[in-house]
């Protein structure tokens, strides 16, 4: 008889994201005789009966590879399901912590830059868990740009030197050439100052331009079968309700971001998910994503706790009178 993974035991099991004071990550190697044996993985262990998440990824870091955890944040929360049995995998973000990290169980442990992760060398489960350790807490979208566009440009550039890393640019209301001609010069900008950015367009327009990849419209999401872009590039996706985002996660996208969690000004009649409705979209999720909806540098910490990556925001990031600051609040 064939088990369902709907019935099986779920391991749950805490895992950390520690980062040093270069930006490098530790990883430790698994065990040859073990499951998913000799395949890097981040430090953590299994959450006992009745401990808090929280408190069984301190006790594990401590255990496993020596080092006290002072202070950490959700970063990503997923299910997978192996052949054998099935794990959830709570992820943190590991923000202070004391201690010299050395293998106590007699493990291999290395610090390595995120870059230079390799998804194939970790357990199947661990490529999100990458992915959200790549992103920043903030996406910035774009508003809708007016001629002329050295504003807006001067605008985008003050966020990327602000500390803005993400950048979707979206300009629904240009034509073809005019959106060509705006994304090279946003394009250059994030480029200049080592920030990445996705058009809100179609697919092979980031190719074309070199941009480091795509945001799917809900409706584009719709229409497409596979992942659109080859690795390397980015594909993120808009969601609204459950189904999307399982298409989303079904066809490779790298994160999504979900809407919306507030009433806004530019869909005044869209039903607010809050805070409880949006973690109960995210349960299921596959990949990392950002909370989007009348949301602050104040609702990172509320975003965090209901499973989101951090905040994707339009107006109160673009028209922050102190970026600079917006960005410390985080």
């Amino acid at each position: 008889m064939i088990e369902s993974t709907e019935s099986r035991a779920v391991l749950h099991v805490a895992v950390g994201v520690i980062t040093n004071a270069a930006g490098e990550v530790l990883v430790s190697l698994r065990p040859n005789h073990v499951d998913q044996g000799g395949r890097w993985e981040f430090p953590g262990g299994k959450v006992e009966p009745g401990e808090d998440a929280r408190r069984a990824l301190a006790r594990e870091i401590e255990e496993e590879v020596g080092l006290r955890v002072d202070a950490a944040r959700p970063l990503i929360r997923l299910r997978h399901d192996y052949p054998a049995r099935s794990v959830l995998l709570d992820v943190w973000r590991v923000t202070a912590w004391r201690g010299q990290a050395h293998g106590r169980e007699g493990q291999r442990l290395d610090w390595r830059a995120l870059r230079a992760l390799d998804p194939a060398d970790f357990p199947a489960a661990n490529p999100p868990i990458i992915t959200a350790a790549r992103l920043p807490p903030l996406y910035l979208i774009t508003p809708e740009p007016a001629p002329p566009y050295d504003g807006f440009l001067s605008r985008l550039e003050a966020l990327l030197d602000a500390g803005i890393s993400l950048v979707q640019l979206r300009a629904k209301s240009l034509g073809a050439e005019a959106f060509r001609s705006l994304a090279r010069e946003a394009i250059a900008s994030c480029r200049a100052r080592g920030a990445r950015i996705l058009l809100n367009a179609d697919p092979g327009l980031s190719l074309e331009l070199g941009a480091d990849g795509v945001h799917l419209s809900a409706a584009r999401l719709a229409s497409l079968s596979a992942r659109p872009l080859p690795s390397g590039q980015w594909v993120a996706a808009s969601c609204h309700d459950p189904r999307q985002i399982e298409r989303a996660g079904r066809i490779g996208t790298d994160f999504i971001v979900v809407s919306p969690v507030r009433e806004t000004r530019s869909h005044p009649g869209a039903h607010p998910l809050g805070w409880a409705g949006l973690h109960g979209l995210l349960e299921p999720a596959v990949v990392p994503a950002y909370a989007l909806g009348g949301l602050g540098s104040a609702d990172l910490g509320p975003a965090w706790e209901a499973g989101a990556q951090g905040v994707a925001a339009i107006r109160s990031l673009w028209e922050a009178p102190d970026p600079a600051g917006w960005l410390r609040d985080e």
